[in-house]
């Protein structure tokens, strides 16, 4: 009764395809999601979130004081657009944690549809429940006296 292990993996089979799409076809949504994600952390570059005014603050932090998973995820990427990667991972180190995860699943679906592969990304509950667990501990501890360093 054992799976095989693409099925333990969550990997998910393509199904079948028509006719073969031109590659700047395939390459249209990535490159959409890449440009977009760029044009964020170009504003983000240029608009500096250190300054006041320029974002809202966080809602949580405003009537609570307490840090959110996010909060300093902004100045964050604006660090980390200067290429500041101390002070990126100052401000929130799970952010910049995301944006290696965010490349590493760029590259992936870049080469995969310059070869003609359909991207398929199955993500299991339990890893959801992990991801859940790993925000709610970094929300915890960042707000904690000990875990003052990861507070932004």
């Amino acid at each position: 009764m054992s799976q095989e292990p693409a099925a333990r993996w969550g990997h998910v089979p393509a199904p079948p395809t028509g006719p073969a799409r031109s590659l700047p076809r395939r390459l249209t949504a990535p490159v959409a999601t890449l440009a977009g994600v760029v044009a964020a952390f170009v504003y983000v570059g240029a608009v500096d979130p250190n300054e006041p005014g320029h974002y809202p603050v966080c809602p949580l932090f405003r009537f609570t004081g307490l840090y959110c998973p996010g909060c300093g995820g902004l100045r964050s990427a604006h660090a980390f657009a200067h290429g500041d990667l101390p002070t990126a991972l100052g401000d929130n180190a799970l952010a910049v944690v995301g944006y290696v995860v965010f490349a590493v699943v760029m590259a992936v679906w870049l080469v995969r549809a310059v070869r003609a592969v359909p991207m398929r990304l199955a993500v299991s509950p339990v890893l959801w429940w992990g991801i859940g667990v790993v925000l709610a501990l970094f929300t915890l501890v960042r707000n904690l006296p000990f875990g003052s360093a990861l507070a932004p």
